[in-house]
């Protein structure tokens, strides 16, 4: 079984590396916000149902899904620093071919390519942000995924000010952005490299082991269970990325960029909470993050299809923000179950997570076909009390 060597726990958390990492994950996921951004213009100029809708989803979040575990697995045994600068050459393509595209199968195939970045992305960068929290977990990954959180928000964002008013060519326009984030994930390989060569040859060089003392089905329990906590989390996120904008449309008779602007706030939320989640769960420990984040979001989620426009904004950020801590602590959580697989834990995780999502946004668009966007909303409010399953789940470490 392969290890994995971590800085000394006396030394701070190496803050230019994080911020590197955020910075990356933010030009990263702001590339793939687009794409759900950008389904009000794609469905109106190729004349889609929701079921096509969620396709394109599908076929940006299976890709990615399917990609992380193995890439992971394959980094666990041979890291390889410069791989997310390649993943980026794929999202570039990608990019240029939603940009271009002129029919519903040029669509699909970009957005695979954007996954395919997405893909090499994610277990290569949990990795290095491990290596770098010196035992700060909590705030290492609540650094990185803010970035992501804050990308994902300022997408459909600039996507109602700059694609909207002027088409879908203008998504081009953001290859710049795709360019600079391979700049930032040339220094971030370079920089790993020497990190790890200086803790193989460091008189504090250690490698990190599972100390839980748990039997390995108990293990297996515990994954089972942050599986099935992903599920709701991302059932329930799924509808408000791919289908809040249709949703605050027909249910309020709202414009396109208003809804857009609502988007925004509620994606952009996530990012205060995920690093506050990260930060607390340091201290109180990953089961009552996971608590807190997806059961504690139950009641404001059941009130949301029946509050007016103002409640609506209110109530969906308060979700954002409660619920955003859980992905961050269920990921920890289960790289602390097997310390020694952290790409394939991280890009099972994060595929898990795309892969979730991309199945729960075609579901979600068949069903809203059938009985309308609105009733679609009233039955996935009920998705985070599946968060009452962290019961299952051995207590975590409590710090002081």
């Amino acid at each position: 079984m392969t290890t994995i060597p971590l800085q000394s726990a006396a030394r701070r958390p190496l803050m230019p590396v994080l911020a590197a990492l955020s910075v990356a994950h933010l030009l990263n996921d702001l590339v793939q916000s687009m794409i759900p951004a950008l389904y009000p213009l794609i469905k109106e100029a190729y004349q889609l149902d929701f079921v096509q809708i969620g396709l394109i989803t599908l076929a940006f979040q299976v890709t990615s899904s399917l990609l992380q575990p193995l890439l992971g697995y394959v980094t666990d045994r041979r890291p390889w620093p410069y791989a997310m600068v390649a993943g980026m050459c794929a999202t570039l393509s990608g990019l240029l071919l939603l940009s271009f595209a002129h029919s519903y199968g040029v669509v699909l195939i970009g957005a695979a390519l954007i996954g395919l970045g997405s893909a090499v992305f994610h277990p290569e960068a949990t990795r290095m942000a491990r290596h770098a929290a010196a035992g700060r977990q909590g705030l290492a990954q609540g650094v990185f995924q803010v970035g992501g959180h804050i990308g994902y928000a300022t997408g459909p964002l600039l996507a109602a000010m700059v694609v909207v008013p002027r088409g879908q060519e203008s998504l081009s326009w953001f290859s710049g952005v795709v360019l600079v984030a391979m700049l930032v994930m040339g220094w971030l390989g370079s920089r790993y490299s020497a990190l790890r060569r200086d803790q193989k040859a460091s008189s504090d060089h250690v490698e990190e082991v599972a100390d839980h003392g748990l039997p390995h089905g108990r293990v297996l329990l515990a994954m089972s269970v942050l599986i099935l906590l992903l599920i709701s989390k991302n059932g329930y996120t799924a509808a408000f990325t791919s289908y809040y904008t249709f949703y605050l449309i027909e249910r309020f008779g709202v414009t396109l960029q208003l809804s857009q602007i609502m988007l925004f706030l509620y994606l952009v939320v996530g990012a205060a909470g995920v690093i506050i989640g990260g930060m607390i769960g340091d201290r109180i420990g990953r089961d009552r993050v996971i608590w807190l984040s997806i059961l504690g979001s139950l009641p404001f989620a059941l009130m949301l299809p029946y509050a007016d426009l103002f409640w609506t904004g209110v109530l969906s950020v308060v979700i954002s923000f409660v619920m955003a801590s859980a992905f961050s602590a269920i990921l920890i959580y289960a790289i602390d179950l097997v310390p020694h697989r952290v790409g394939l834990v991280g890009g099972l995780f994060y595929g898990l997570s795309f892969g979730l999502g991309g199945i729960a946004a075609a579901g979600i668009g068949a069903l809203a076909d059938q009985i309308g966007i609105i009733q679609v909303f009233k039955i996935c409010a009920w998705l985070p009390a599946v968060g009452l399953l962290t019961f299952l789940l051995p207590r975590g470490k409590r710090h002081g």
